[in-house]
């Protein structure tokens, strides 16, 4: 044998090498894949929304009310705040003689940051109807919705930011995080959920959008296979709900009169409809799932109707104006994101519905004449 043959096995890996080199590049390649998965979500939501961020991250709290509310000069995709931290243009202040203010008081369906910029959101869409429909009158407004935002923090919010703005007229929309709120509290109380913020993204969900995504589909998935499995449902008589919103709600209404000429309360459209397939009512709840799995199609049909019947009831008992019609807006993909927020054909609808009311409203053509 020559001296410089090699040896028997020289220059082979071994089985264990070459394990670890293909475990390697699987991982690698794994890697690479969710990296690009990561990538390609940021950019689809920041063609989508302007940005790859969320709205919460821009929410801070106000130390002299102790109230969560939106960055003023926000510019945040197709978000846009004013230099007072409400979304919309710009408000003078003090109020111009003359002028007829409207303030929309809500959450995050009234803050809409779903839609595709500041001038489809369907308060700013209610006044370019009854600038149309007024063309001699000057009207501005306050988007005064915030993420979040119960009927309780809109109160806060009357008293200490928007009331200084001296508003004509005040447009009420609120019941999803109310009952939200209730619902869970009672599962609490019942063992079907651990804590309130049980569905809290984890800190990962808070840095990947990819993760979040995959935590979102998952808890939707279980909570809708719960539903077809009827396991951990939240039992109980939709007559029975409802109390700390009404009481809420009547403070907010009452505080509201004080403040403005006219007030209005819409009741609550939602994508969830009794008339929908049940495919079709699990795919139209799959966002009230996620933050109530112990939920069913049915008995949030349920706690929904119960809602808007007592906006209906302190509307009549506070002798305030009603906006009804709240399932004029389809219950379809077109009009909703999710179970509760628009698209633009959907904040177009919801205008529809506040401005069609408000511009018909005898007491508002009388603050117009004034």
């Amino acid at each position: 044998m020559p001296l410089n043959a090699p040896e028997a096995g020289q220059g082979r890996h071994s089985p264990r090498a070459l394990w670890m080199i293909l475990i390697a590049l699987l991982i690698g390649a794994i890697l690479v894949a969710l990296v690009a998965a990561e990538f390609g979500i940021r950019w689809l939501q920041g063609r989508k929304y302007g940005t790859a961020a969320r709205v919460e991250d821009h929410l801070v709290i106000d130390p002299a009310i102790n109230l969560r509310v939106p960055r003023a000069n926000l510019h945040f995709g197709r978000i846009e705040t004013n230099s007072l931290g409400f979304r919309g243009p710009e408000i003078q202040v003090p109020k111009p003689a003359g002028r007829i203010r409207i303030a929309f008081l809500g959450a995050s369906t009234t803050w809409c940051a779903e839609v595709s910029g500041n001038d489809k959101v369907w308060p700013h869409l209610v006044v370019d109807d009854l600038r149309r429909a007024f063309p001699n009158a000057d009207i501005d407004y306050v988007n005064g919705g915030v993420p979040g935002f119960t009927t309780k923090s809109s109160l806060k919010n009357l008293e200490h930011r928007v009331a200084p703005l001296r508003p004509d007229i005040i447009v009420i929309y609120h019941a999803i995080n109310d009952m939200s709120l209730e619902l869970r509290g009672h599962a609490a109380s019942r063992g079907l959920t651990g804590e309130l913020r049980e569905n809290t993204p984890s800190w990962l969900a808070t840095k990947s959008l990819l993760w979040d995504l995959a935590e979102k589909n998952v808890r939707i998935w279980l909570a809708q296979r719960k539903v077809e499995a009827s396991v951990g449902r939240l039992e109980m008589d939709a007559e029975s709900l409802g109390e700390p919103f009404r009481r809420d709600l009547t403070a907010l209404v009452q505080a509201a009169r004080k403040t403005a000429r006219v007030v209005f309360v819409a009741t609550f459209s939602t994508r969830l409809r009794a008339e929908q397939g049940a495919e079709e009512q699990l795919r139209a709840a799959a966002s009230n799932l996620y933050y109530m799995p112990f939920m069913t199609p049915e008995g949030l049909l349920a706690a929904y109707g119960r809602y808007n019947e007592i906006i209906r009831e302190v509307t009549r008992d506070a002798g305030v104006v009603l906006i009804g019609g709240e399932a004029e807006i389809p219950g379809d993909a077109q009009h909703f994101t999710d179970s509760v927020h628009f698209t633009d054909a959907g904040s177009r609808a919801m205008a529809t519905r506040v401005s069609s009311v408000v511009g018909r409203n005898p007491q508002f053509k009388e603050v117009l004449e004034r």
